[in-house]
This record gives C-alpha cells, sequence and structure tokens, in this order.
C-alpha cells in the first residue's frame, strides 16, 4: 500500500468520528510515520505536551507488517486510530481492553 493510501485510511477514520466526538478535538494533530525508531513494533502513539498541541501517530510500517489483508489493514488502521484518540480524551489501557481496542 502507498503512503498515500494508507494516510487516506488514517482520514477517513477520523472522518468516521461522531460529529459530537469530533467537536472536541482540540489542538491535537494525527501524523503518519513509517515507524518508531524507539518501539519499531508499535502501532501509534499519543503525546501530550504542556505547551504544544498534542500528537497522534500513526506507524505505517509495523501496521502493513502485521495485516497484509488490505480489508484487515484498513480496520486495524481505524481501531488503531480511535485507540490513540481514546487516550486523548483520558481513557487507559485497561479500558481500552475492555472495549476491545487493545
Amino acid at each position: 500500500m502507498s503512503r498515500r493510501e494508507f494516510e487516506a485510511h488514517v482520514r477517513r477514520a477520523l472522518d468516521s468520528l461522531p460529529p459530537p466526538l469530533a467537536a472536541e478535538l482540540e489542538n491535537v494533530a494525527v501524523v503518519v510515520e513509517e515507524y518508531d525508531p524507539n518501539d519499531p513494533e508499535l502501532f501509534g502513539l499519543w503525546e501530550s505536551h504542556e505547551f504544544l498541541p498534542d500528537k497522534i501517530t500513526i506507524f505505517r510500517k509495523p501496521l502493513e507488517q502485521a495485516f497484509s489483508d488490505p480489508e484487515e489493514l484498513e480496520e486495524e488502521i481505524r481501531v488503531t486510530v480511535l485507540h490513540e484518540l481514546a487516550h486523548y480524551f483520558g481513557i487507559d489501557e485497561g479500558r481500552l481492553e475492555e472495549l476491545g481496542y487493545d
């Protein structure tokens, strides 16, 4: 999958958010990077800094390596985007696991 196609899947995941939830997103950037050099198997990462916008990074290479089926990959991109957005909204790993977004 090309980077452009991957980014389109990320955009579709964001566009699928219910409008009231999307309206709550403030001062957050969602970006795509190839992989995290500190954890090359990481699918996504939410970062919050005191004086900068929050940042959600979706890592393309580990997702593509783990999910070769295009439909499965698209679904996992969506799950990863939602997982990291949940952190932005204050939901911890335990609750995400209960909801099936682990």
